[in-house]
C-alpha cells in the first residue's frame, strides 16, 4: 500500500505566490532601511543635545591641556560607573541562577507525603471543621435513639425427627409462613 498525501490546492498559482513574496521582501527591506536611518538621526540628535560641539580654535596650548585633562576625568568617572554597574549585574545574574536552581531543587524534592489515618473524637473533628474550640462539649450522642439488638433465639437441641414431623404437612408450612413475617 502506498501512502498518498493530499495537498490542499492553493488559490494562487506558483508565479503569483513568488510575485507576492518578492513584493513583501522589497517592502521589508525598504522599511528596515528607513528604520536604520531614523535610528541614526535620533542618535545624532541625542549626541548633539548632550555633548555640545567643541570650539578648539583660539585656545592656547595650556587651555587645550586643561580641556584634555577634564575630558579624561569625565571618561574615568564614566568607566568607573560602567564597571560598578557591570559588577552589580554579574552579582544579580549569579543570584538569579542560584535562586532558580533552588526552585528546581525544591520542585524535584517536594513529593506528596502519604496520609496517615488519625483517630479523633467527634468533638475534635467538629471543632476543626468550625475552627473554633467549644467551651462546653456538646453531647451529640444524647439525641440519638438507641437501638437494641434483638437477641437471637437459640433453638433448643431436640430430636430432629420430632422437628421434621412437626414441619411436615400444611401445619408446618403455616408455621414457616408465620415465622417469616
Amino acid at each position: 500500500m502506498t501512502c498518498v498525501a493530499f495537498q490542499k490546492k492553493s488559490k494562487y498559482t506558483a508565479t503569483r505566490r513568488l510575485l507576492l513574496k518578492t513584493k513583501l521582501m522589497k517592502k521589508a527591506t525598504s522599511m528596515l532601511a528607513a528604520e536604520r536611518e531614523q535610528n541614526k538621526r535620533e542618535r545624532d540628535d541625542a549626541l548633539n543635545e548632550r555633548v555640545p560641539p567643541l570650539k578648539l580654535s583660539g585656545l592656547s596650548a595650556q587651555e587645550l591641556q586643561e580641556l584634555c585633562k577634564e575630558l579624561h576625568r569625565k571618561i574615568d568617572d564614566v568607566d568607573e560607573a560602567r564597571y560598578d554597574l557591570e559588577i552589580k549585574v554579574a552579582k544579580n545574574e549569579i543570584e538569579i541562577q542560584t535562586l532558580t536552581q533552588k526552585i528546581w531543587d525544591m520542585k524535584g524534592s517536594k513529593q506528596r507525603t502519604k496520609l496517615k489515618r488519625v483517630k479523633k473524637s467527634h468533638d475534635s473533628m467538629f471543632g476543626a471543621l468550625t475552627e473554633s474550640k467549644m467551651s462546653s462539649k456538646a453531647d451529640f450522642k444524647a439525641n440519638l435513639k438507641t437501638v437494641k439488638k434483638e437477641e437471637e433465639k437459640k433453638e433448643e437441641v431436640t430430636d430432629w425427627r420430632k422437628n421434621v414431623e412437626a414441619m411436615s404437612g400444611m401445619e408446618g408450612r403455616k408455621k414457616l409462613f408465620d415465622a417469616g413475617q
